[in-house]
């Protein structure tokens, strides 16, 4: 990282100094740049302005990108929901399955794909556009790569719970539900890439409706297989595999032949296989920072299975965490946003851009979080009817509800952050903070409350959560921090080092 210096966020809006500057037209076209540094405006004039141009330009990113996380989060959401509509053991099998095995792919993948993120953004931002589809091709080929690896955990998953305390009964069936999700994991090996490809040049409308039609088939397939042939949960993760590789293969098509991806994919190259080492190292770094996070909450649910009473403590903890989970994708949706236009920003050399995007992007996501948990509070007793039946379980999610009410406003920021940080290219910074707060703290604690103490699944929940507002006030404290203009240096840099790495392919 070493750049973070004490220079605060919103510092500088009232300097003149002139700030390196790219020639490329990126997506602000350095209007909001400009706002920022003329100093003939009246200091609010100049905080309205900006905040309307930073608007207008999260909107149009963000929106869609919110859409598109929302989308594949209801597809995994609504197999849940049909698992869950067969009994309570395919509720607590799914939720196993789906959040304490499947996870592990999906955090490993993201995380690996938020190095695309970062080099794209950037390359984007200083006009590099050749860049791009290498870039993309290169995390691919490393995706895949790793994809072989989990499969071996997905063909293991009964013995691997079995091994972690879980129920005989639970632990067969979440591993046949976990055996049908298999093909999903080289559908996440190719998508994120080109879902990070995508968003670098603000290219997300397409990806929207994709996503859109997807989870229309996907809901029509599910109930025909589910409950009209009667595969069951084999058939519904069979299903959810079946949808995600529809939306790849689509958003591939639009690459491919869209003409605003003329300049960015140039075809297929072996230079997606040179330099993999140097790009490992990145992708490294990045599957840390994100699966450190996602394995946080997944042991939350895997802890729940050694609670007494384990049927009940899943079931209610699956409610809470999947709905958490559904509001979170809006959260990574302006996480998505945060990182592309950080990233364009300091490619670009616009360093006051940047930091206020980083203000005006956190804040939003804040007030929209916020209002999601009051709606949470209010509907806390009747929420968990859309997942499945019975009192019991409803009085159990109920009194859940005040702790996922704070999950959702810590989430709120959190996320931000990290987009932030993948758009700077810090994920080795983050992940050493994430270890801290997380395993050295949250973790801890909520075995104490949950065990020791007996407080159960809430002790659990309560325990992690201090470790997740640990970390979002330090991500707070070093973004607020930061001293953008050396930032913008050390994306010339990054940049400089990658292209050199495709010139000495070429050689």
């Amino acid at each position: 990282m070493g750049s973070v210096e004490t220079e605060p966020l919103l510092s500088g809006f009232s300097a003149g100094e002139e700030t390196p500057r790219s020639n490329s037209k990126h997506v602000s076209d350095g209007e909001l740049e400009r706002i920022l540094t003329d100093d003939t405006l009246p200091f609010l004039h100049r905080l309205g302005a900006a905040f309307w141009v930073e608007f207008k330009l999260l909107f149009f990113l963000a929106a869609p990108a919110v859409f598109v996380y929302v989308v594949n989060y209801v597809m995994s959401m609504s197999t849940q929901m049909f698992s869950g509509h067969l009994g309570n053991l395919e509720l607590a099998a799914s939720s196993l399955g789906n959040t304490g095995i499947q996870l592990l792919a999906y955090g490993l993948m993201l995380g690996m794909g938020s190095a695309v993120e970062t080099l794209c953004g950037q390359a984007y931002g200083a006009q590099k556009f050749g860049m791009l589809g290498i870039y993309m091709q290169r995390s691919t080929v490393l995706l895949s790569l790793a994809g072989i690896l989990m499969t071996v955990v997905y063909v293991f998953s009964e013995p691997i719970l079995l091994f972690l305390g879980e129920s005989a009964e639970i632990a067969a069936a979440a591993a046949l539900f976990v055996y049908g999700l298999i093909p999903q994991i080289f559908a996440y090996a190719v998508n994120f890439p080109i879902q990070k490809f995508m968003q670098a040049q603000s290219i997300v409308a397409p990806s929207a409706y994709i996503s859109a039609g997807a989870l229309v088939l996907h809901l029509v397939l599910s109930w025909l297989v589910v409950y009209k042939i009667g595969l069951g949960l084999l058939g519904a993760s069979l299903t959810l595999s079946l949808s995600w590789w529809i939306i790849v293969i689509a958003q591939f098509v639009y690459i491919v032949k869209s003409p605003k991806c003329k300049q960015t994919w140039q075809g297929f190259t072996l230079q997606a296989f040179s330099g993999l080492p140097s790009f490992f190292k990145l992708s490294a770094a990045s599957a840390v920072m994100l699966c450190l996070e996602t394995w946080y909450f997944q042991i939350l649910v895997l802890l729940a299975g050694l609670l007494p009473q384990p049927e009940l403590a899943l079931d209610s903890l699956s409610v809470c965490t999947t709905l958490s989970g559904w509001f979170n994708m809006i959260s990574v949706g302006f996480q998505a946003a945060a990182s592309v236009r950080v990233g364009n920003e300091l490619g670009a050399g616009n360093p006051k851009s940047a930091s206020f995007s980083v203000v005006v992007v956190t804040a939003i996501s804040f007030i929209i979080s916020a209002i999601i948990a009051i709606v949470i509070l209010v509907l806390r007793d009747v929420i968990s009817y859309a997942f499945t039946g019975g009192e019991v379980v409803a009085a159990a999610v109920s009194d859940l509800c005040p702790l996922l009410a704070l999950c959702i406003v810590l989430n709120g920021v959190q996320p931000v952050l990290s987009g932030v940080a993948v758009g700077c290219g810090w994920q080795a910074f983050v992940a050493y903070v994430n270890v801290g707060c997380y395993y050295g703290v949250g973790l801890p604690l909520g075995a104490v409350l949950g065990f020791y103490f007996d407080y159960g699944a809430k002790g659990i929940w309560l325990g992690m959560l201090g470790g997740t507002a640990m970390q979002t006030v330090i991500l707070l404290w070093v973004t607020f921090r930061t001293n953008w203009n050396k930032e913008v240096e050390e994306a010339a840099k990054r940049l400089s080092k990658w292209e050199d790495k495709k010139e000495e392919a070429l050689d």
